[in-house]
C-alpha cells in the first residue's frame, strides 16, 4: 500500500463516485477503478458498495477513511517539516564567534534577523578563538562562525568577507601616546613599546599583520604578553601593561582606562569580519543563514554597521 493509493481511496470516498473522483485527480476512470480494486484485494475487504449512482463506503471503508485521513495529515505535516528544514525555517544551527567579531554590531544584528525570520529555528551560539572556530566548523561541530582574519584555510571551508573596518591602537589612558586621542598614530610611534597580543595559534591574523607592518617600517617592538582572547588583552591594556590593536568596533571597551587611536600609515591593518562555513553545507538552516548574512551585508542599512 502506498500513499497514492490512500489518496485515490479518499478522493473516491469524498466524491462518492469513481468517475467524478477520477476527474478531480486528473486521471481516467478505468485506471482509478483498477487501483481501488487492487487496494481492496490487498486489504482483503470491499471498501465500497457499488450502485448505479455511485459508491458508498462499507464498514471497512469507513475505518480506512479514518485511518487514511490521519496518515495523510501526518504525511502532509512531515512534508511541511522537511520543506521548512530544507529552506532553513526549522531545525538547528550552531554558530560560533570570536570576541572581536561579536563586538561588531553586524553579528548580533544577523542573529536577531535570523530569529525574527525563522522563529522555529533553534540557534546555538558559542564563543571561541578563530583557530577553534575554524576547526569546529571543519569537524561539523559548528555550522558556521564569525571571525576576523582567518588563521588557516583548510580545504572544504569557505571564508566569506562580510565587511571591513579600520583597526585602532588601544593605549593605557596614562600612556604618552594617549595624549592626542583624536589624531592618527604612526607605526614609528610604536618604537620600543610593549605589545599585548593574542596567541598566534588562536588568532594570529590581525596581530601578525601588526608585527609585519612594524617590521616593514623598521619599528622594533617588545612582545609583553600573549593572551587567549582579545577581550583579555584589552583588560591588560586597561591595567597599563602595554599597547594592543583592536577592530574599531571594540572602541569604547574600558572607556575610562583605554584610549583608542586610528593608524595613519597601515592600510594592511584593517579588520575584516569573515563568515566561515563548509562548502558542502549550504542548504537547510546553514544555507538560510548564509543568505540572510549576505542580504544584511548588501542592504542599505549596511552603513549602520560601519
Amino acid at each position: 500500500m502506498e500513499i497514492r493509493h490512500l489518496r485515490y481511496f479518499m478522493a473516491v470516498a469524498e466524491a462518492g463516485h469513481i468517475t467524478r473522483a477520477a476527474e478531480a485527480l486528473g486521471m481516467q476512470q478505468p485506471p482509478l477503478s483498477q487501483q481501488i480494486r487492487a487496494l481492496e484485494t490487498e486489504i482483503g475487504a470491499d471498501l465500497f458498495n457499488r450502485h448505479p449512482k455511485g459508491v458508498k463506503l462499507t464498514e471497512a471503508g469507513r475505518l480506512l477513511q479514518t485511518e487514511a485521513r490521519r496518515l495523510l495529515d501526518e504525511f502532509a505535516a512531515m512534508q511541511t517539516r522537511m520543506l521548512d528544514f530544507v529552506e532553513g525555517r526549522r531545525g538547528r544551527i550552531a554558530i560560533g564567534f570570536t570576541t572581536s567579531a561579536a563586538a561588531h554590531a553586524f553579528t548580533p544584528a544577523s542573529l536577531r534577523m535570523c530569529r525574527s525570520r525563522h522563529p522555529d529555528l533553534q540557534i546555538d551560539v558559542t564563543e571561541n578563538n578563530a583557530a577553534e572556530i575554524t576547526a569546529a566548523v571543519l569537524d561539523a561541530r559548528l555550522n558556521c562562525g564569525f571571525l576576523r582574519v582567518p588563521v588557516a584555510r583548510p580545504a572544504g571551508l569557505a571564508f566569506e568577507q562580510v565587511l571591513e573596518e579600520e583597526s585602532v591602537l588601544a593605549i593605557p589612558i596614562d600612556h604618552r601616546l594617549a595624549a592626542d586621542a583624536a589624531a592618527p598614530v604612526a607605526l614609528k610611534d610604536l618604537q620600543g613599546e610593549r605589545l599585548i597580543l593574542v596567541r598566534r595559534p588562536g588568532a594570529p591574523g590581525l596581530y601578525a599583520n601588526l608585527l609585519a607592518a612594524c617590521a616593514r617600517h623598521n619599528v622594533q617592538v617588545e612582545l609583553a604578553v600573549e593572551v587567549e582572547h582579545m577581550m583579555t588583552n584589552l583588560n591588560l591594556v586597561a591595567a597599563g601593561m602595554g599597547l594592543s590593536i583592536a577592530p574599531a568596533s571594540m572602541r569604547g571597551t574600558h572607556a575610562q582606562a583605554v584610549v583608542y587611536r586610528p593608524f595613519k600609515d597601515a592600510q594592511s591593518l584593517r579588520s575584516p569580519l569573515t563568515l566561515v562555513y563548509r562548502e558542502a553545507d549550504c542548504n537547510g538552516p546553514t544555507g538560510a543563514f548564509i543568505a540572510l548574512v549576505r542580504e544584511l551585508a548588501a542592504s542599505r542599512d549596511h552603513a549602520l554597521f560601519d
